[in-house]
C-alpha cells in the first residue's frame, strides 16, 4: 500500500478525488498539518483530507483511493488516545457534513445517526423523551458516534449501560473500494467471502480465547460471530478502529435517563483501597463507580477526607429517591469519609474534575510532563486492588510516575505516565515498561485496552494477551474485509511498533529562541506547544457554563480555528525549518529518539508560515484556553510570540501600527479630543481613517474623553500632593482605556474607594502595561514600555494596585513577569494587582456596598475569567443585591480583534452566542454590566445599550444613598463623582 507518492501521483489523486467527491478535497498544508495527530503520542503525515458530503461521497472516495493504491483513515473528533485516528494516506473527515440525526424513535428507543454526530447532540435530542445514549466518554461534548463505534467507547456509565457495542443495533458500512454492507445481529456473514469458513473452523478458539471482562476492548470481537451469540456482525465491527470499513449510518439503542441523580462521594486511604471497595458497591446498581487518587486533584475542595475517592452516581424517579439510593450506598461503603451531593451545580463541579483528568493528568504536580500510551488497561473488578498495587510497584521499578484514575466499577484504569519520549534511552524504557505492563495486565486476567482501543500504542503486544494463533485470526479477519490492506494500515492487524511514529521525534532538540519566559515549561517553547495532547475540549460546539474556550472555533466550526488546531500547526512549524534562524530545523535527527517515524515536514517556513499566521489571525487572544484547557495551553501568548517572530524586520498590518500602538496615539490625541471627535462623526473622513488604520468599516470609532482620568484625579486630589499620615491611600492604575476613553469608570472607582476611607493616588507618570503591544506581537516594544513603567512606579512592596480594566490587569499579572522574567520588580508588581472587588474584599472587608436591588446582565471579561477570577465580583454583586448572572464566553470584540478589518463576522458571531441574546431577553429595569471596555463597546455598537463597570453602579448607589439623606442633588453629585 503506497502511503507516500511523488508530486505527480499526488496531483492525480487529488484531481480524481475532486472529480468524484462533492464534498471538500484539501491537499493543502493546513489541512494536512491539522490531521497529523490525534490525542495520542503518535504522528503520521497524510496526503490530504476529504470531507464527504454523504454516503455516496464516502463510497466514491474509497473507490478512488483503492484505484490509486492509497490508504484511508476515517476520522471523527480526533480524540483517540492510541494513534488510530492518524494516517499516511487520505483522511476522511466525517465531522463536517455527516452529522445528521436521521431518525429518533422514542417508542422503539432507537436513533439512526450519521457518523459525525456529536454525542452530546444525540443526548440533547433524546432528552425531551426521557432517553439518552448510555456510553458517555469524558469527551462527550466533542466526540462523534462514528469514533465511538470505531473504538467501542464506554465512559463513566458503563456499569449501568455497557459499551458502545452493547448499544449498537445495526450499521451501514462502506468497504475500501466502495462496497456497501448492512451489519446487524443475525446477519449473513456470506456477504464477506471467507468469513463463514473462518468462524466454522475455529469455533473452539473463538469460544475459549477471549477473557470475560466488562471492558474487553482489545483486538477484534470475533466471539460476537459465534452462533450462540447471534452472529452479531455489527458488534464484531465495533472496536475495529477504522481498519475494516467506514460507518456511514448507525442505528443505536437509547436508554431511559433517570429523572433525578445524586452523587455519593466516598473517601479512602489510597486508590488500592478504593479499588477493592468498588466491586462491593455494584450490587446496589449504581449508574457509575468512578475512582481517582489525590495526586490527580490539585484542589480537593468539596471532597471528603481521604487519599482517593469513589464517585458513585445513583438515579431515581425523584430527587428524594435518588438521594435515598445514594445514602444507601454511603451506608454500605466501608469508607473513611463520605458525602452525598444532590445539588446539580455541585455535581457538575465534581464531575468536571473527573472529566478534565485526561488533560490534567498530563502534568504531574511538579509540572513534569506525562503521556498516554497505557491509558486504559482493564482487569476483572475483583482484581483491581491487587493490580493497582503491582502497577505502582512496576512504576517504581522503572523510576516512573503516574496518576491512576478511571472506571473502578468496571476494573478500567486510566493513567498518564512521565515517560521520557524525547531521548533514545527514554523511548527504550517506554518499550520495556510497556512489555512488562502488558504481561502484568494479562497475569491479572485483563485486557490491554479497556476503552480507547489498541491503536499503535498496544496492538503490537496483543499476542501476549491472546496468543499467536488468535492474533493470526485477527489478520485473516482484516484481510476478509480489506484484502487490499487500504483501511488504516498499521493498526490492530500487522501493527506498527509501539515506539515508531512518535510525535515528539520531529521537534527541535534544543530550546527555540523566544521572547516570553514560559515559566511553566522550563522556558522551552516546544514544551509549551506540546502541552496540547489533543483531548479537544476547545472543539466543544456550545459554550460550557461560564467557560470561554474557544470562541473562534464555535464561530467558524473549523479545526484550524480551535486551540488544538493552532497548537497542531505550531507543532508542525517546529517540526519543519524556520528559514530565518534554523532553530527548529532538526527533524532529520529525530529518528534517534525511537525507531522510524514519518519525517516529512508539512510546514517548512517556520515563523514565516502563512498557514500558522492565518490560523492565528482569528484567535481572539481571549486567554480562555489558559484556564479552560485541561492542560493550560495559552494560545494568546503563543500568538503574540508567533507575531513577534513573523513580522520581525517586516512591514506589519496597518492595525498593528494603529491599534497596536494605541497608548501613544491616544496620548497625542488627548489635547485635541473635541476636534477629533467631531471629525470622526464625518463619515467620509471616518471611512478614510478606518481604511488607513486597518479598522473594519462596520465599526464606529469610540469617542475620546474630553478630560482624561489622570487629569481629573490630579485636580480632584492635587497631583502629587502629600497625604497626612492618618490617610489610607490606594494606588489606582490609569490604564489606557479608562484614562482616555472611559474616565467615568475611574471617577466612579475613586468615589467607591473614598467611601471606604481611602485616598486614591496614581502609581506614577506615563505608566502603561503594554497590552496592545503584546496582543499584536510587538514584544520588543512591549518590554521597553514595561521596563519604563517599572522605573516610574511609586508602589511600595506589598501594597495593592487596583486595576479597573481586566485586560490590563491580566497583562500585568501574567505577561509582564513572563516577558521580564529576570526583573524581580515585574513579579512584585504582578503580585500586587487587584481588581476593585478583590481590593474591597481583602482590604476593606467591613465596607458595606449600597443595596441596589436590580437585575443585571452583561459580560464577564474573558481575561478576568481566565487570569484573575471573578469570585470576588460575584460576591460583591450579591452583597449589593444585584441579581442575575453575566454571560460567559467572549464578547467578540476582544481588544483590537473585533476592530480589525476582516474580523467583523467572527466578532458578531461571538457576541450572538450568549451576550446579545441575554440583552434581548432582559427585563426593562435590567442594568447592563461589563467591566471591560471592549465588552461595553461591543454592547453599545451591536446591542444598542450602555453597559457600565461595576464601579459605576456602586458609585451611583452611594450617591443615591447620599442624596436621599440630603433631599436631592443626584445629578450634580454624579457629575462630580
Amino acid at each position: 500500500m503506497a502511503a507516500q507518492q511523488n508530486p505527480t501521483q499526488r496531483a492525480e489523486l487529488e484531481q480524481a478525488l475532486r472529480t468524484a467527491v462533492r464534498g471538500e478535497t484539501d491537499f493543502g498544508t493546513t489541512a494536512r498539518a491539522l490531521t497529523t495527530m490525534d490525542a495520542s503520542n503518535y504522528r503520521r503525515v497524510p496526503l490530504g483530507v476529504v470531507s464527504p458530503r454523504d454516503a455516496d461521497d464516502v463510497a466514491a472516495a474509497l473507490a478512488v483511493c483503492r484505484a490509486h493504491g492509497v490508504p484511508v483513515v476515517p476520522r471523527g473528533g480526533g480524540t483517540s488516545i492510541a494513534g488510530q485516528a492518524t494516517g499516511t494516506g487520505v483522511v476522511l473527515d466525517l465531522t463536517r457534513h455527516l452529522r445528521r440525526i436521521v431518525d429518533l424513535d422514542p417508542v422503539s428507543r432507537t436513533a439512526v445517526v450519521q457518523p459525525g454526530v456529536i454525542l452530546d447532540d444525540l443526548r440533547a435530542a433524546a432528552a425531551p423523551h426521557g432517553l439518552t445514549f448510555g456510553p458517555d466518554p469524558s469527551t462527550h461534548s466533542r466526540c462523534t458516534l462514528g469514533g465511538m463505534i470505531g473504538n467501542n467507547s464506554c465512559g463513566a456509565h458503563s456499569v449501568a449501560w455497557g459499551t458502545t457495542a452493547d448499544n449498537t443495533h445495526a450499521l451501514t458500512v462502506t468497504r475500501y473500494g466502495g462496497d456497501i454492507l448492512r451489519l446487524e445481529r443475525g446477519g449473513t456473514p456470506e456477504a464477506l467471502p471467507g468469513l463463514p469458513e473462518l468462524i466454522r473452523t475455529h469455533l473452539a478458539l473463538l469460544r475459549t480465547g477471549f477473557p470475560e471482562l466488562p471492558r474487553r476492548i482489545s483486538g477484534y470481537a470475533l466471539d460476537a460471530l459465534l452462533p450462540e451469540r447471534g452472529t452479531d456482525l455489527a458488534r464484531a465491527f465495533c472496536g475495529s478502529e477504522g481498519t475494516l470499513g467506514v460507518v456511514t449510518e448507525a442505528t443505536v439503542r437509547l436508554v431511559e435517563a433517570p429523572a433525578a441523580r445524586a452523587l455519593a462521594v466516598l473517601g479512602y486511604a489510597d486508590e488500592a483501597a478504593a479499588a477493592e471497595a468498588a466491586p462491593g458497591l455494584l450490587p446496589h446498581h449504581p449508574l457509575t463507580v468512578e475512582g481517582m487518587a489525590a495526586d490527580l486533584v490539585r484542589e480537593p475542595a468539596g471532597l471528603p477526607r481521604g487519599g482517593a475517592w469513589l464517585f458513585v452516581e445513583t438515579g431515581g424517579a425523584t430527587p428524594a429517591e435518588a438521594r435515598a439510593h445514594a445514602e444507601r450506598v454511603l451506608r454500605a461503603a466501608d469508607a473513611l469519609d463520605g458525602t452525598v451531593v444532590t445539588d446539580p451545580a455541585g455535581q457538575r463541579a465534581l464531575w468536571r474534575i473527573r472529566e478534565d483528568a485526561a488533560g490534567t493528568a498530563t502534568r504531574m504536580a511538579d509540572g513534569t510532563e506525562a503521556w498516554p500510551g497505557w491509558e486504559d488497561c482493564a482487569v476483572p473488578p475483583a482484581r483491581l486492588g491487587p493490580y493497582l498495587r503491582d502497577f505502582r510497584a512496576l512504576l517504581a521499578e522503572h523510576g516512573l510516575r503516574g496518576t491512576p484514575y478511571g472506571h473502578f466499577g468496571d476494573g478500567c484504569i486510566h493513567v498518564r505516565i512521565d515517560f521520557d519520549l524525547l531521548s533514545p534511552p527514554g523511548v527504550a524504557r517506554f518499550r520495556r515498561f510497556s512489555e512488562e505492563l502488558a504481561d502484568l495486565v494479562v497475569a491479572h486476567g485483563g485486557s490491554l485496552s479497556g476503552e480507547h482501543g489498541d491503536g499503535q500504542a498496544r496492538a503490537e503486544l496483543l499476542p501476549r494477551m491472546y496468543g499467536d494463533e488468535l492474533v493470526a485470526l485477527f489478520s485473516r479477519f482484516k484481510d476478509i474485509w480489506d484484502p487490499d490492506g487500504g483501511m488504516n494500515p498499521g493498526i490492530l492487524a500487522r501493527p506498527a511498533r509501539l515506539d515508531e511514529n512518535l510525535r515528539f521525534a520531529v521537534l527541535p532538540k534544543r530550546p527555540v529562541d523566544v521572547a516570553f519566559g514560559y515559566p511553566h515549561d522550563g522556558g522551552d517553547f516546544s514544551a509549551a506547544v506540546r502541552r496540547c495532547v489533543g483531548v479537544a475540549k476547545c472543539r466543544t460546539p456550545q459554550p460550557t457554563g461560564i467557560g470561554v474556550m474557544c470562541p473562534s472555533f464555535r464561530a467558524t466550526g473549523e479545526e484550524a480555528h480551535s486551540t488544538r488546531g493552532r497548537a497542531r500547526l505550531l507543532h508542525e512549524m517546529l517540526a519543519g525549518e524556520t528559514g530565518e534562524t534554523g532553530e527548529a530545523g532538526e527533524a532529520g535527527e529525530a529518528g534517534e529518539a525511537g525507531g522510524a517515524f514519518d519525517g516529512e515536514g508539512v510546514i517548512t517556513d517556520g515563523w514565516r508560515s502563512t498557514e500558522v499566521r492565518d490560523a492565528l489571525d482569528l484567535c481572539l487572544s481571549c486567554k480562555g484556553c489558559r484556564s479552560d484547557c485541561p492542560v493550560g495551553v495559552d494560545m494568546a501568548t503563543y500568538k503574540a510570540e508567533f507575531l513577534h517572530h513573523h513580522y520581525r524586520r517586516r512591514l506589519r498590518p496597518a492595525a498593528h501600527y494603529s491599534m497596536g500602538r494605541l497608548p501613544t496615539w491616544l496620548r497625542l490625541s488627548a489635547p485635541f479630543a473635541p476636534a477629533l471627535n467631531a471629525l470622526a462623526r464625518m463619515r467620509p473622513l471616518a471611512g478614510l481613517a478606518k481604511r488607513l488604520a486597518g479598522i473594519a468599516p462596520q465599526r464606529t470609532i469610540p469617542a475620546l474623553a474630553r478630560q482624561t482620568f489622570t487629569r481629573w484625579l490630579g485636580r480632584h486630589r492635587g497631583r502629587g500632593t502629600a497625604t497626612s499620615s492618618d490617610d489610607q491611600v490606594v494606588t489606582v492604575w490609569p490604564d489606557t482605556f479608562t484614562n482616555y476613553l472611559s474616565p467615568e469608570v475611574g471617577r466612579a472607582a475613586v468615589r467607591v474607594l473614598e467611601s471606604t476611607g481611602r485616598t486614591a493616588l496614581l502609581p506614577g507618570r506615563g505608566v502603561c502595561c503594554g497590552l496592545t503591544y503584546v496582543s499584536t506581537g510587538q514584544l520588543d516594544k512591549a518590554r521597553k514600555v514595561m521596563r519604563r513603567t517599572l522605573d516610574r512606579m511609586r508602589l511600595l512592596p506589598g501594597d495593592p494596585l487596583v486595576v479597573l480594566e481586566p485586560s490590563c490587569a491580566a497583562t500585568l499579572r501574567t505577561d509582564l513577569p513572563e516577558l521580564l522574567p529576570d526583573d524581580p520588580r515585574a513579579a512584585e508588581l504582578a503580585a500586587s494587582v487587584r481588581t476593585l472587588a478583590q481590593y474591597l474584599e481583602e482590604y476593606a472587608p467591613d465596607w458595606q456596598p449600597p443595596r441596589l436591588n436590580r437585575p443585571v446582565t452583561g459580560q464577564t471579561h474573558c481575561h478576568q475569567h481566565a487570569v484573575l477570577g471573578d469570585a470576588a465580583e460575584h460576591r460583591l454583586r450579591e452583597r449589593a443585591s444585584l441579581t442575575g448572572e453575566l454571560s460567559g464566553g467572549c464578547c467578540g470584540l476582544a481588544g483590537n480583534f473585533g476592530f480589525e478589518r476582516g474580523h467583523w463576522d467572527v466578532s458578531v458571531a461571538c457576541a450572538e452566542e450568549s451576550l446579545l441574546p441575554s440583552v434581548r431577553a432582559s427585563e426593562p429595569e435590567t442594568a447592563f454590566l461589563a467591566d471591560g471596555f471592549s465588552c461595553r463597546t461591543q454592547l453599545e455598537q451591536l446591542g444598542g445599550v450602555r453597559a457600565r463597570h461595576l464601579a459605576e453602579l456602586l458609585a451611583e448607589g452611594l450617591d443615591e444613598d447620599l442624596t436621599e439623606g440630603a433631599g436631592g442633588g443626584v445629578g450634580e453629585r454624579r457629575d462630580e463623582a
